[in-house]
C-alpha cells in the first residue's frame, strides 16, 4: 500500500509514510471488508459512514505539514483510522464523532493499539471542539456545503486546516490557513466525502 499507492503518488513526507506503515489499517474496517483494507479506495464503516481511501488520507495528512510540536483536532472520527495516523506525528489529537456507536468503537481500536495520546470526543463536529481549541491544526473527514466558522475560529494563528467544501456528491479539497485575523484559501482536487452532520454542516 506504502510504496504503491503512496510514495508512487508523490507522499513523500518520510513521517506521514512511516505512520503509514505503523498503523494496521485492517483493523479499523469491518470484519467481511478486511480482505479489502489495503486497497485504494474508501470501505464502508456502518451507519453510511466510511473510511477513507489510503491516498486521500496521506495526501490531506500532508498537506497539514506536521512537524512534531502541535496540537490536532480531527472532525469526523469514524473508524478512527486518520487519528490513528495523527497520533503517530503529533503529542496531541483531539477527534470528534456524531455517531456514538463509531466513537465506541475507536475508542476501542485506539485502546488496543496503546494510543493514549488521541482523546475522542462525541459531539457534533461541525462546530469543532472548543474546550481544547485553539489547534495548530484541523482536518475534517466529511464535505461541509460551506467552511464551518466556528473550525476557523478554533485554529490558532499561523495554524492550517484542510477539508473538502461543497454539497453534492463530489466536492473540492481546501486548505485554509490563518495567519492574524486573515485567512486564506487554496483550492487543491476534486474529491468525494459523505456529508458533514450538523449546525455548521447538513
Amino acid at each position: 500500500m506504502v510504496a504503491h499507492q503512496l510514495r508512487s503518488r508523490g507522499i513523500s513526507d518520510r513521517r506521514v509514510l512511516e505512520a503509514f506503515e505503523a498503523i494496521p489499517r485492517h483493523l479499523f474496517v469491518p470484519e467481511d471488508e478486511r480482505d479489502f483494507a489495503y486497497e485504494d479506495r474508501p470501505l464502508p464503516i456502518g451507519f453510511h459512514q466510511t473510511i477513507s481511501q489510503p491516498y486521500i488520507v496521506a495526501y490531506m495528512t500532508q498537506l497539514l505539514d506536521l512537524t512534531g510540536t502541535e496540537c490536532v483536532l480531527e472532525v469526523g472520527t469514524g473508524s478512527g483510522y486518520q487519528a490513528a495516523i495523527l497520533s503517530k506525528l503529533v503529542p496531541e489529537v483531539h477527534t470528534i464523532e456524531l455517531i456514538p456507536v463509531l466513537a465506541e468503537g475507536a475508542t476501542r481500536v485506539l485502546a488496543d493499539l496503546g494510543m493514549t495520546n488521541v482523546f475522542i470526543h462525541i459531539g457534533d463536529g461541525s462546530i469543532g471542539w472548543a474546550e481544547s481549541a485553539p489547534y495548530d491544526a484541523i482536518i475534517v473527514s466529511a464535505a461541509a456545503p460551506r467552511v464551518p466558522k466556528s473550525l476557523l475560529n478554533q485554529l490558532a494563528d499561523h495554524g492550517r486546516m484542510i477539508l473538502p467544501v461543497g454539497a453534492g456528491g463530489f466536492q473540492e479539497l481546501e486548505l485554509w490557513r490563518r495567519e492574524g485575523e486573515s485567512f486564506s484559501r487554496e483550492a487543491l482536487l476534486a474529491v468525494a466525502f459523505v456529508p458533514l452532520r450538523g449546525k455548521e454542516g447538513v
